[in-house]
């Protein structure tokens, strides 16, 4: 099966590191041209010169702060009046680590502008050519936690769990217009928010980074945590023609960590 996006546009947030990139790398390699999102302009740039471009893309990049919505409005707002898009990839860094206990009421609002209003909006703004075209692919990066949720990640448990009931409702919307929306769930994936996420895990616990990794290991099917250009090849087949009647679903890529149908 050949995957070709030449000649597609894609928005791809969080971008500069981890699950961002490597779906910003499969989607070049597949030969869309790719805007890249994140804070940091350094790193932007540098892949953004390191990406492919032997299929005539061109690529480009937005320096953006997901954690200030007033500010990211005007910034993407700003790119829409001159750009459109194929396919969107919602995808942010995640909020805080916390408990429900320790999580206070400010902080749902915080990770709800991070992780629920910046995607709407964006999808918003996507969707009117989108929807003249006729065709279009919004894939949103969630969580196996909804489905199961994490104790230790309250905020991220409750807000991606709003994004895919959304997802849902949207693609029974767009669907007459050849437009799919899928939501991923992620399980652990070796990144610098896990490796962050488990040095934290281990001074609560008073043990050593590893073998909390270890520990995440054993829950796996796989008995390893996944490599970022796995999750990029499903990136890319949901951007496809290929994928053409697959929307409104979430789809786990976790190595067998789910243990609920």
């Amino acid at each position: 099966m050949n995957i070709s996006l030449k000649n597609k546009k894609a928005l791809v947030g969080g971008s500069s590191a981890g699950i961002g990139k490597a779906i910003v790398q499969q989607l070049a390699e597949s030969g869309a041209s790719v805007t890249l999102m994140s804070h940091s302009e350094e790193k932007l740039q540098q892949i953004v010169n390191e990406l492919p471009t032997d299929q005539g893309q061109q690529h480009q990049y937005l320096a953006i702060d997901f954690n200030n919505f007033k500010d990211y409005q005007k910034v993407i707002s700003r790119y829409f009046e001159n750009n459109s898009i194929d396919i969107l990839i919602n995808n942010t860094q995640g909020p805080s680590a916390g408990s429900a206990l320790e999580i206070k009421v400010h902080d749902y609002q915080e990770a709800f502008d991070l992780l629920f209003k910046t995607v709407v909006f964006t999808t918003e703004l996507a969707l009117k050519s989108m929807m003249q075209k006729n065709w279009g692919r919004i894939i949103n990066v969630a969580s196996v936690s909804v489905k199961e949720p994490l104790s230790y990640l309250a905020l991220s448990n409750s807000i991606r769990a709003a994004v895919v009931t959304w997802a849902k409702s949207l693609a029974t919307d767009v669907g007459k217009h050849n437009i799919t929306v899928n939501s991923v769930l992620t399980g652990y994936f070796d990144t610098d928010r896990i490796t962050q996420l488990n040095a934290k895990k281990a001074e609560q616990l008073g043990i050593e980074a590893s073998q909390v990794r270890k520990e995440m290991e054993s829950k796996v099917a796989m008995q390893r945590i996944g490599k970022p250009e796995e999750y990029g090849y499903l990136a890319a087949f949901l951007a496809s023609d290929n994928a053409a009647y697959i929307t409104g679903t979430n789809i786990p890529i976790d190595g067998g960590l789910l243990k609920s149908l």
